[in-house]
């Protein structure tokens, strides 16, 4: 498989990939920045301050997402923290009924995608519950069948690029040549998706997944090389340990790192930001668009 080379300096706000993606009949129009916000019903996701377990902590983090400027909604129940505890499909199920519920109650209108590499966890989000979109961390790996399911129900499917699974994947990862395995990844699966019929496909880096610290910046100095393929990019670098662990601080201090890594992102041409703090993200691409009118 051939991919066209590709080469550009920072992509300004005008330079973003022109895209309009099907939301429930609604077109969402990602050619200017958009923010999701996370909202995780877990009880061990690594930034502690993301966790929700009570119907009134996830209906205030819904309002303050929106409050704050966010358009979109990302909602989790399986940690994917390297080395997390595996969570059954029951579980998970449980903790997203419990959590989308609330979320639709109190943003009816709101893009909401579900984090989860299951098939049939996507297929009872997105059916059962009103999930927009399904944003998985695998890239189809950990679930053979979750390609024909988006395909089938005709969502938008975040595609991500992962290096063995959250109990492995930062096991001493390598690579002989970070963006060009990278790159023949998202190749060779949009291929796949495409010929399934997926329509809306949104790729995700995958920033601390199955990457060394020096990886993860290696991909971002490159990220633009993904505008190749001409889809939407999501970038999700909110608190990681890429920041934490180059700074010598914790998840809970690491918001002006985040702020940093993410003004980057939006200089290279990232469509959606998908982040802890809603309302620095925000501000972050206000800055960014007034700076590159």
């Amino acid at each position: 498989m051939v991919i066209p080379s590709f080469s550009c300096t920072f992509a300004t706000m005008k330079e973003l990939i022109p895209y309009m993606m099907n939301v429930r009949g609604r077109l969402l129009d990602l050619s200017e920045p958009q923010v999701m916000g996370i909202l995780n019903v877990t009880p061990d996701s690594f930034y502690s301050a993301s966790r929700m377990e009570t119907e009134e902590a996830i209906r205030k983090r819904v309002r303050q997402i929106l409050d704050e400027g966010g358009t979109m909604i990302d909602v989790g129940a399986y940690s994917s923290r390297p080395g997390a505890d595996d969570v059954s499909e029951e579980e998970e199920m449980t903790r997203l009924r419990r959590g989308l519920k609330v979320v639709r109650d109190e943003a009816p209108d709101v893009a909401v995608s579900v984090d989860t590499f299951r098939s049939n966890v996507a297929q009872m989000a997105v059916e059962e519950l009103g999930a927009d979109i399904v944003n998985d961390i695998s890239g189809g790996e950990l679930d053979e069948k979750m390609f024909q399911t988006v395909a089938r129900m005709g969502v938008p499917y975040i595609l991500m690029h992962i290096k063995g699974t959250p109990q492995t994947m930062q096991q001493a990862p390598s690579y002989n040549d970070l963006m060009k395995e990278v790159m023949l990844y998202f190749a060779e699966k949009i291929q796949q998706l495409r010929d399934l019929g997926q329509k809306d496909i949104i790729l995700d880096p995958g920033y601390g997944f199955g990457k060394t610290l020096d990886d993860n910046y290696e991909l971002l100095r490159h990220q633009e090389m993904l505008r190749v393929f001409e889809l939407p990019l999501l970038v999700g670098v909110s608190r990681k340990s890429m920041i934490y662990k180059l700074l010598g601080c914790t998840p809970e201090e690491a918001l002006n790192g985040t702020t940093v890594l993410n003004t980057i992102a939006l200089q290279k041409g990232t469509n959606i930001l998908r982040v802890h703090d809603v309302k620095a993200a925000v501000e972050a691409v206000k800055l960014i668009q007034k700076t590159y009118v």
